[in-house]
């Protein structure tokens, strides 16, 4: 029993952890992708501009595919910034209870391993700046300035500056095959550090020509649905060791829906899809606090 335990954790570790010979082996074989995401609330044209307003990420991803695993070292850089429920207000005009503005600014290291099975996990660290060094005043203004939309009026109330450091962590067990062109994917994710603390569980539901691995061709439309339950969130509550007195709490489960659509060739991949998540703040019924933002991702591969 003892050497069937350790045999089974040996290989969870195996399949979770980064190691420097993998490291190698990865960089040394495998092709290069470039990602970047962008999530946006003003995409879905509805002229809303608030809550998780905005979310751009770009990543570097080295992919060691063979015929029966995946292996992903990669890095990345991005920004979300957070607003009240209108920009247009002034700060006097601010409700105690709406969102904060917060922005966070981090760069981060990787690794994700997949199989052919469906069995994946992700493990991440991210190291950064919340509040008026993560630069959110100057982002959007100058972008709606460029884009001529109203200028944000609230960002002289920000949230307190902390130095941030988040740890998170993700695993699915399998993939079910419901039939020849769907399936279904169940997953954990958990995040932990002074920004954010979480976890949370989701399911993956896909439909048409799927692939076993990343970055492999597909073409699907994909429905998913998480359940979260949050710890602790820096940008409802102020960054974790500022103790700041605010007059708003995080809602302690928050649900999110996502309907989109992936698309992957040789060397391009797109996805698009929206996001509907239900109020993260316990003052604010879903009716007031909810949010609807659309996630773009583009994917290009360096070979």
């Amino acid at each position: 029993m003892f050497l069937a335990s350790l045999t089974v954790n040996l290989a969870f570790a195996e399949n979770v952890f980064p190691s420097i010979t993998e490291f190698r082996q990865v960089d040394a074989g495998g092709d290069t992708m470039l990602r970047l995401t962008i999530d946006n609330d003003s995409l879905l044209l509805n002229h809303d501009d608030g809550f998780y307003t905005s979310g751009n990420q770009i990543a570097a991803r080295k992919v060691l595919n063979n015929a029966q695993q995946s292996v992903i070292y990669g890095w990345q850089l991005g920004q979300d910034l957070y607003t009240a429920s209108n920009i247009n207000l002034a700060p006097d005009k601010i409700l105690a209870i709406d969102h904060p503005y917060a922005g966070w600014l981090y760069a981060g290291v990787f690794r994700e391993f997949a199989d052919k099975t469906g069995m994946a996990s992700r493990i991440g660290l991210d190291l950064g700046c919340f509040g008026p060094c993560a630069g959110g005043a100057r982002t959007q203004t100058q972008l709606h300035r460029l884009l001529k939309q109203p200028l944000p009026q609230g960002w002289s109330t920000q949230l307190q500056q902390e130095w941030g450091a988040v740890v998170s962590g993700e695993w699915s067990p399998v993939r079910w095959q419901l039939a020849k062109n769907m399936d279904l994917q169940p997953r954990v994710k958990a995040r932990f550090g002074n920004i954010f603390t979480d976890a949370s569980v989701e399911a993956n539901l896909r439909l048409g020509q799927l692939c076993d691995l990343p970055e492999q061709i597909a073409n699907f439309g994909f429905l998913r649905g998480e359940v979260k339950a949050i710890g602790y969130d820096a940008a409802i509550q102020g960054g974790y060791f500022n103790h700041q007195t605010l007059s708003v709490h995080p809602q302690r489960t928050v649900g999110e829906l996502e309907i989109g659509y992936q698309w992957h060739a040789a060397n391009y991949g797109v996805a698009a899809s929206v996001i509907r998540r239900s109020s993260g703040i316990k003052e604010l019924s879903n009716a007031l606090g909810d949010e609807n933002f659309v996630r773009l991702q583009f994917n290009y591969a360096l070979r």
